[in-house]
């Protein structure tokens, strides 16, 4: 991204953040809320799932007195903690979470609807990815903008159908890891710092989860650093699987390669190396206030900073790295996998 890139001079702008007075009062369940979360009318954000610590992270940026301007106005003022059920490490966290954010003056609502009836924009953070097509359906229908937090769902058919159906309804949706807005990538991506870039290898903590296809649960955080510097446009995908480490390889149309190690062994880092022209550069610094940043600059502006044709090859080549897995390594082509989905890209 270049320095005066349209995205980042308005991000710079300062716009004046007003409250809504007694906002909160007129919201049912009042006896969840411990403290006042106001915040003016088409600033008013929901959060949909708090079993993952991101929505207590994105609540204490945004509700934090200290917070002024710098997120535009912008508050939590409604969640809905559902959220999956029957994921032990994600649903054990809901109660301890639940009074986290009520802590920040955010409303406990007993349904999406109820949720959506109170606020403008959402946050949809639920950990489980299967159940982010059916809650994202009842955003969409809603109109309202919505972000959706890794993954994006749990299949490349229900996230080919959260697309199509923000499209049919023009609502604007954008989903991402935080790993993609690594410090220093704007300067790599532009060519200043190594030139063009030929190639990268990332890695991150992959842990599996028996309800899902492997990455999609968490190996997706290294994916998406794979593609933020490779961009679009992988051809094959083989993946070498072992219990405590994954390495996937992918090769591209213009014939760069790139590579994902997941692990499973070890201290959990993310990072990587991109290679130039000019030289290479390491990535991997990243931090929520990064992310949260382009999060509300997409609810200001409706222009989703990650195109949705990237988002589905990162689901088609997590999908063609576990169908390698599968096949006992042998390359998989990503058009096979877009086949499969009846999906052009």
């Amino acid at each position: 991204m270049q320095k005066n890139h349209p995205r980042r001079q308005f991000i710079k702008q300062t716009l004046f953040a007003g409250i809504g007075a007694g906002m909160l009062s007129q919201l049912p369940f009042q006896a969840f809320a411990t403290s006042s979360a106001t915040a003016e009318t088409g600033k008013r954000i929901g959060i949909i799932g708090l079993d993952t610590s991101h929505s207590v992270a994105f609540t204490n940026l945004l509700n934090s007195p200290e917070a002024g301007d710098k997120f535009k106005g912008y508050k939590v003022v409604a969640a809905y903690p559902y959220g999956s059920k029957d994921i032990e490490t994600s649903a054990s966290r809901i109660p301890d979470y639940i009074n986290q954010v009520k802590a920040k003056g955010v409303q406990i609502t007993a349904s999406i609807a109820e949720m959506l009836s109170q606020v403008d924009v959402v946050m949809l953070e639920t950990n489980d990815g299967r159940m982010h097509y059916a809650q994202a359906m009842e955003v969409i229908k809603a109109g309202k903008k919505v972000f959706i937090d890794k993954p994006l769902a749990n299949s490349m058919k229900d996230a080919i159908g959260i697309f199509k159906a923000a499209k049919e309804n023009n609502v604007p949706v954008f989903s991402s890891s935080s790993l993609r807005f690594t410090a220093g990538m704007e300067e790599v991506k532009s060519g200043k710092k190594i030139g063009k870039i030929i190639g990268a290898d990332a890695y991150s903590p992959a842990k599996l989860e028996k309800t899902h296809i492997d990455f999609y649960w968490y190996g997706i955080h290294g994916v998406e650093m794979l593609f933020t510097a490779m961009g679009t446009g992988c051809k094959t995908v083989t993946r070498f699987y072992q219990d405590n480490m994954d390495v996937v390889v992918g090769v591209w149309e213009d014939g760069r390669i790139g590579t994902f190690r997941g692990t499973r062994a070890g201290k959990a880092l993310y990072g990587g190396t991109i290679f130039g022209e000019n030289g290479n550069a390491t990535y991997g610094a990243y931090s929520y206030e990064g992310l949260l940043n382009e999060i509300i600059l997409f609810f200001e502006t409706g222009t989703p900073p990650v195109q949705a044709a990237e988002t589905l090859e990162i689901c088609a080549f997590i999908e063609a790295a576990q169908k390698s897995k599968l096949n006992g390594g042998k390359p998989v082509s990503m058009q096979e996998i877009f086949r499969h989905y009846n999906y052009k890209p």
